[in-house]
């Protein structure tokens, strides 16, 4: 009797399974046919003309805007920057980055030894005219497409430059933007490694690095991957492999689907299986970054500094479309080899506003790494070592987003033929007092949030009648707000120096020179530093000793506000 009500059952089962299955065919047909009509009758009757294809774009957008930010359709016109954001680091052309100011274009920096730098472009410098056309007015996409161009073909660009036009005649190149922008070795015989993204070979350039650095027998390595927002999962795997043995999985992807949920493992021999390591992370590392520091940390092979991750958790996938276009959907969310997955924000329940929610520490769940530390899945990596980051007052901040620190890096290159190398170069007193008189030239003015807050103040009581009472009281603290503004620009010196320092140190020694003169600040390097000379501290940090301590949940949670 056992027998025939399992194969009813059964049958049953796939009727079921199949009508479901059917009931969704009809389900997409429907829509389909609902959108198909809706834009068919917009197109005949509509009162004004209608950008068809701007139209079909826009549905497109708003249909993927209700799933997340990673979901994207991508058309023929924007392939190219696609791949180069999330593909390839190669496309053709001068070499140099621009940044667009009140209609105008500006060199932001040249790369060093691509042809801008070559032919004497420099950062700051006015992009006047490409190829004879003039570039005011022109659009992002519009300046781009003159800049780029296969190989060996000539552009022709007009600068100014101090007041004065500058012709320059170039051949374009193939650009190549590493994903490793650095590597040497700091004192203490401690190597580092400086990976920005995770794009096409970012695996064999680490490599490549590494291999390079042990020839020195450093005491350990320190890999730095701030402000990587990541790229291709499969990079991460190789970077991976590169310190843990074989046939030891990375990362586990699961999907809907069942052929969306993969294992990845490493697959050959590590190159520094015992090398002692530190991996930097912070708030802008994202995707394959949270990747590899997941791995080290749940794998115990190696100690994270920083701050928590950003907390993507989720992979992505290209599907080729009609027309040489393609979408990019989020297919799966990954896993660490403990477990979990530190996805942040819950797309899948989206609030009536758009609104998403953020995973509260409340509900995170204990996982074990390889020695058996707890870690913790949801909002990002926590760093086993916590490091204060960098801030910066709203004086500094304001000073970098008018331009004034780039416009005074240019002044100041001006004026200075060298200076010292990027290692040891500072401000002295008297540049800073030269930048103070910089500023007066500028009328630099900006407001901090507290006269933000009184101008407020003042509306509100403007409109409820009040105004006359508080009138006095308000210019008083309006004055006082005022002279504490006056001072700030010489009580945030410190860091409104190194800032400036960061710049022009940039202007003189390209990208490696900004890398190098940074170290003499760096909080979270220093740490890093001092945990590799430190092999008993970094023994007690894999056994939980770290910001994670003892006890449950990270202890940054509370000791510092997270």
């Amino acid at each position: 009797m056992k027998k025939p009500f399992a194969i009813v059952l059964g049958l049953l089962l796939l009727a079921s399974l199949s009508f479901s299955f059917k009931d969704d065919l009809f389900q997409i047909s429907k829509n389909l046919d609902i959108f198909a009509s809706v834009y068919k009758e917009l197109n005949l009757n509509y009162v004004d003309e209608i950008n068809t294809s701007k139209l079909t774009r826009n549905g497109i957008d708003a249909m993927l805007e209700n799933l997340d930010p990673y979901t994207e359709f991508v058309p023929e016109s924007e392939i190219e920057d696609y791949r180069m954001k999330y593909v390839s680091t190669q496309y053709g052309g001068i070499g140099a980055g621009v940044i667009h100011r009140n209609g105008k274009v500006f060199i932001s920096e040249p790369f060093e030894g691509y042809p801008a730098q070559k032919a004497d472009i420099r950062a700051g410098d006015e992009v006047i005219s490409i190829d004879n056309i003039a570039i005011k007015g022109k659009s992002n996409d519009e300046i781009s497409q003159l800049l780029k161009g296969p190989k060996e073909t000539p552009i022709k660009m007009v600068l100014q430059r101090n007041g004065k036009l500058i012709e320059k005649n170039l051949f374009r190149a193939d650009i190549n933007q590493p994903n490793v922008s650095y590597y040497g070795m700091l004192a203490g015989n401690i190597a580092y490694i400086k990976l920005d993204k995770f794009l096409e070979n970012s695996g064999q350039e680490v490599k490549d690095a590494l291999l390079e650095l042990q020839k020195n027998n450093p005491k350990g390595l320190v890999l730095d991957l701030r402000y990587n927002g990541g790229g291709i999962l499969q990079e991460a795997v190789k970077i991976v492999n590169l310190f843990v043995g074989r046939d030891i999985e990375v990362v586990t992807q699961k999907g809907k689907n069942r052929d969306k949920t993969i294992s990845y493992k490493t697959y050959v021999n590590p190159v520094a299986p015992s090398m002692p390591l530190v991996v930097l992370v912070n708030g802008r590392s994202a995707s394959a970054s949270e990747i590899v520091a997941g791995a080290f940390q749940d794998l115990d092979r190696g100690v994270v500094v920083g701050q928590r991750s950003f907390g993507k958790g989720l992979v992505q996938q290209t599907f080729s479309l009609p027309y040489n276009s393609l979408v990019k959907i989020t297919v799966a969310k990954y896993y660490t080899p403990s477990g979990r997955c530190i996805q942040s924000l819950d797309y899948e329940h989206r609030h009536d506003d758009g609104t998403v929610d953020k995973l509260p520490d409340s509900l995170l769940i204990a996982y074990k790494t390889k020695g058996g530390r707890s870690v913790y899945n949801g909002s990002g990596i926590y760093p086993d070592f916590y490091v204060k980051p960098a801030e910066y007052h709203q004086v500094t901040q304001a000073l970098v987003s008018q331009y004034l620190i780039f416009d005074y890096a240019t002044v100041f290159v001006a004026k200075h033929p060298n200076i010292a190398s990027a290692t040891d170069f500072t401000l002295g007193d008297a540049d800073y007092q030269d930048f103070l008189a910089y500023l007066k030239q500028k009328n630099f003015s900006y407001k901090s949030e507290a006269e933000k807050t009184l101008e407020s103040l003042k509306a509100d009581a403007q409109s409820e009648k009040s105004w006359d009472a508080i009138k006095p009281g308000y210019e008083q603290m309006q004055q006082k707000l005022s002279a504490n503004r006056q001072n700030e620009l010489a009580f945030h010196k410190n860091e409104i120096k190194r800032v400036l320092e960061s710049e022009i140190a940039q202007r003189y020694y390209f990208q490696k020179g900004r890398t190098l003169q940074s170290f003499q600040y760096d909080a979270e390097l220093k740490k890093a530093k001092d945990l590799i000379a430190d092999a008993n501290l970094m023994a007690e940090i894999l056994k939980g000793a770290g910001s994670y301590g003892t006890i449950g949940k990270p202890k940054i949670m509370s000791a510092q506000g997270e």
